[in-house]
């Protein structure tokens, strides 16, 4: 959930810190206060847009931070499917915004804004206008249905996911096989050569690497053979060089080493390190000899690496490159010399898979139809509490026209407002405040549903009042059981439920305008929802009420 709110030095905003609750968070002010900044703060943390005049005015930036605690298995599992950890519990996302340009951060790393927005869709869901708009389109109806259905579709979708790939698959290699004669000849004339040059080359793993260390040895071959022979000049050949002097050192020290033990082990060392020596002289020869090439074997050595190179070049970078393109190309000769036998198989193959992907997207129809009746009737109560009172709600399926990843349904929400009204589709019929009602109405349904923890309301309570403003703080209430929600409300019917109130308050200091947020206490609220429901003169009467109202309210949670 939500846990903390930060923010500085935007628009009349100096600084706030809030620290919400779980339940129902209510906030509530004058209008004109500033709640609209609250949720724009909020929506800027997570990713929104943002014009440089958002800045309190004579400050370099803005700052924007929330901190939320991470219980859910589901949720700590989708955050490390995006690299982000939860800290001690926490997730916080932090946006600094300048002139021109923001920064975003994560637990104190900076990310790109598109991991902030996914990081966000896993936190905290938003319900604005904006947002009950989207209850107009289509596509977003069947993912209500499918989010209802839970893991009964869920493994079916899958099926139905996984077919159709295999289908569109073989489609596209369909369409792409269908050339004529001519074409085929030629591009079957041209495989088998590219086929025959690799062949005829007969590569062998590693080749290219040692030959590749041969010519540059081959390369440096003055160099390398001189240095090489003065090395051993040193320390193999007769004379002066140093295996004849720790031979001639062996030999003095052989005759005292009875007379002393310390001098033995002394001499042992030395024995070892003549040892030693011996063998790298040993080395050093036979290398020498590995030095040793003529015009010819150097030739030969430079025309093969060429050769491998030239088919780098072509086929790909190393060995395996080439063979994997190899063998490619000899499965497009084996399809080219069976033409017809290939296309049979093509053809057969794309009409079983799509009888399977009818046949689970079928099954998967069924199931969503089933499950939609169930939503359907609970939509439909669910209005009837909200104060709809001749509403008629129903969920219509149809059949797409083509296939599609998730199934052959089309799904579309269709509503009747008024009696003896046909159903028709929401966005024929249902305005603003009316959406708002209708997700409301869906949320409360999808209460247990739903993995996102916080959800935040604005604008829920547009043009409704009296018995429909009781209906819909009481479904606030309900979401608020299985969720953590936080609302902006001017309603006292919506406000008296909160578990946790605050008041944003705007206030003008030394000719300078803050906005401020406040937790209230009990009494606090209470005379609070006395100032929503007196307006500028608040009576006994209208504190009693006020109260009165409260008290209702706890009662009914």
């Amino acid at each position: 959930m939500l846990q903390y709110l930060h923010v500085k030095n935007l628009a009349l905003i100096d600084e706030i810190e809030v620290e919400f609750g779980r339940g129902l968070n209510i906030l509530t002010g004058e209008t004109g206060a500033g709640k609209s900044i609250i949720l724009g703060s909020v929506n800027l943390a997570l990713g929104g847009r943002y014009t440089k005049d958002i800045l309190r005015q004579g400050t370099r930036y803005g700052l924007v931070e929330l901190t939320f605690s991470v219980e859910s298995e589901r949720q700590i599992r989708r955050l490390k499917e995006l690299d982000v950890y939860p800290e001690d519990g926490f997730v916080t996302l932090q946006r600094r915004l300048m002139e021109g340009r923001s920064v975003s951060k994560i637990n104190g790393e900076t990310v790109q804004m598109a991991t902030l927005k996914a990081v966000s869709a896993i936190l905290i869901d938003i319900h604005g206008q904006h947002e009950h708009q989207s209850l107009l389109y289509k596509k977003n109806h069947l993912a209500i249905v499918d989010a209802f259905a839970g893991e009964e579709t869920k493994k079916q979708k899958e099926k139905v996911a996984e077919t159709w790939q295999q289908y569109k698959g073989k489609i596209r290699e369909l369409s792409e096989a269908g050339t004529n004669g001519s074409e085929r000849a030629k591009e079957l004339a041209f495989l088998k050569f590219e086929v025959d040059e690799i062949v005829r080359a007969e590569l062998k793993e590693h080749e290219d690497e040692e030959l590749e260390s041969c010519y540059r040895r081959m390369c440096n071959g003055k160099k390398i053979a001189q240095s090489v022979a003065e090395c051993y000049q040193y320390t193999g050949e007769d004379g002066e060089s140093a295996s004849e002097k720790l031979g001639r050192a062996l030999r003095t020290l052989s005759e005292a080493v009875d007379a002393d033990e310390q001098l033995s082990q002394l001499y042992t060392q030395l024995a070892d390190v003549d040892n030693l020596l011996n063998d790298f002289n040993h080395e050093l020869a036979e290398y020498q000899k590995n030095c040793e090439f003529s015009d010819e074997e150097f030739y030969e050595t430079e025309k093969r690496l060429n050769e491998i190179n030239h088919l780098k070049t072509k086929y790909g970078n190393s060995y395996e490159e080439i063979m994997s393109y190899c063998k490619k190309q000899e499965e497009r000769i084996g399809i080219l010399e069976n033409y017809d036998t290939y296309m049979q198989e093509l053809e057969k193959s794309c009409e079983q898979l799509s009888q399977k992907y009818l046949e689970l997207a079928g099954k998967l129809s069924a199931l969503r139809q089933k499950k939609a009746k169930m939503l359907e009737k609970k939509i439909q109560e669910g209005l009837e509490d909200l104060n709809f009172e001749q509403v008629q709600f129903e969920i219509h399926f149809a059949e797409k026209k083509e296939y599609a990843k998730d199934g052959i349904d089309d799904v579309e929400f269709r509503i009747s407002l008024n009696q003896g009204q046909p159903v028709k589709p929401l966005t024929e019929v249902a305005s603003g405040g009316e959406l708002s009602r209708i997700m409301l109405a869906i949320k409360a349904v999808m209460a247990d549903k739903d993995e996102i923890e916080t959800l935040i309301f604005d604008e829920i309570d547009v043009g409704i009042s009296g018995r429909t403003a009781q209906k819909v703080s009481e479904k606030m209430a309900l979401i608020g059981k299985e969720h953590q929600v936080i609302c902006i409300t001017h309603l006292a019917q919506i406000a008296a439920m909160a578990d946790r109130h605050f008041l944003i308050e705007k206030k003008t200091e030394d000719a300078v305008t803050r906005t401020q947020i406040y937790p209230l206490n009990e009494e606090n609220s209470v005379e609070e929802l006395a100032r929503i429901l007196g307006g500028a003169r608040i009576t006994d009467t209208v504190m009693q009420s006020a109260r009165e109202m409260k008290n209702l309210a706890s009662q009914m949670k």
